[in-house]
């Protein structure tokens, strides 16, 4: 009894310390990118230095060049508001054809399902020439809604795969009842449905706006203007200048979009994971 708690103990603290370890080593980046973004040149440029300390003096002057001298305010907010779009019309879209998909019998539902995750697959450096010639016809080049057109066909696919897998998870007795009870079919979705695939949409909102606030290669072909970029295109063009960089400030950037993600997605952290894992696993 007294080995088989032993070996207990030592099993969990092993685990912890594993955990720690690999806690430790994730945060490191984020760690290097808090601490650089506070040192002065002469301590960056020093290949003798520490990395993670400050062997001279903290200066805010690199922050502050980021908020006064760049658009990096307008960057985010462009950011922030097409996220917001993409991932309303990504719900919009998503979630009725993946329950068409996942509740209604017809010969039809796997090819189209195999379909419509298939566009996920093709490669944003093929599809952006051709969605060029679609942007410059509607006449939304060199404007930020030409991403809130765009990006949906790369959200979409995905979101419809994740949801189609919770659906299929969910009884069906539950809407049969629902409708037993004097709704349509569409009122059983809304008020039987939705809230037991909460999880599942969790984790649509934060996969489309993480993808959105992330994605370059359209964000650069689609829109030139500085006031209309994003901060994915924006922050590097106006702090990577030829063969100079702004290594500070752009490490500045890193921090400031990071920290407001990382605390949304933990807020909904656990409903993200069972959204995950539970669509992946049904069907």
């Amino acid at each position: 009894m007294n080995r088989y708690a032993v070996r207990r103990v030592s099993a969990r603290i092993g685990v912890y310390v594993a955990a720690i370890v690999a806690a430790l080593l994730c945060a490191g980046p984020f760690l290097w990118s808090l601490v650089t973004a506070f040192k002065q040149n002469r301590d960056l440029y020093d290949p003798t230095n520490n990395p993670f300390v400050f062997n001279r003096p903290a200066t805010p002057d690199h922050v502050t060049y980021l908020f006064t001298d760049t658009a990096f305010l307008t960057f985010t907010w462009n950011t922030l508001w097409v996220g917001v779009l993409v991932v309303l019309i990504t719900l919009v879209l998503a979630l009725p054809a993946a329950y068409a998909l996942a509740r209604l019998d017809r010969p039809w539902s796997g090819p189209l399902a195999v379909a419509i995750f298939l566009v996920y697959l093709v490669p944003p450096s093929l599809l952006f020439l051709s969605l060029s010639r679609v942007v410059v016809a509607i006449g939304l080049q060199d404007s930020t809604w030409s991403l809130v057109l765009v990006y949906p066909t790369i959200t979409i696919p995905v979101s419809v795969w994740l949801l189609m897998g919770f659906l299929k998870g969910i009884p069906r007795d539950i809407e049969e009842q629902a409708m037993v009870d004097g709704y349509s079919r569409l009122g059983a979705f809304v008020r039987a449905v939705i809230p037991l695939v909460f999880p599942g949409i969790v984790a649509v909102v934060v996969f489309a706006f993480t993808l959105t606030a992330s994605e370059f290669i359209y964000a650069l072909a689609f829109v030139a203007p500085t006031e209309e970029m994003p901060v994915s295109t924006g922050v590097p063009t106006q702090l990577v200048r030829g063969d100079v960089f702004f290594w500070q400030s752009l490490q500045a950037a890193t921090v400031a979009v990071a920290v407001p993600i990382a605390f949304v997605f933990n807020l909904f952290l656990d409903r993200f994971v069972a959204g995950f894992t539970m669509g992946s696993v049904k069907g």
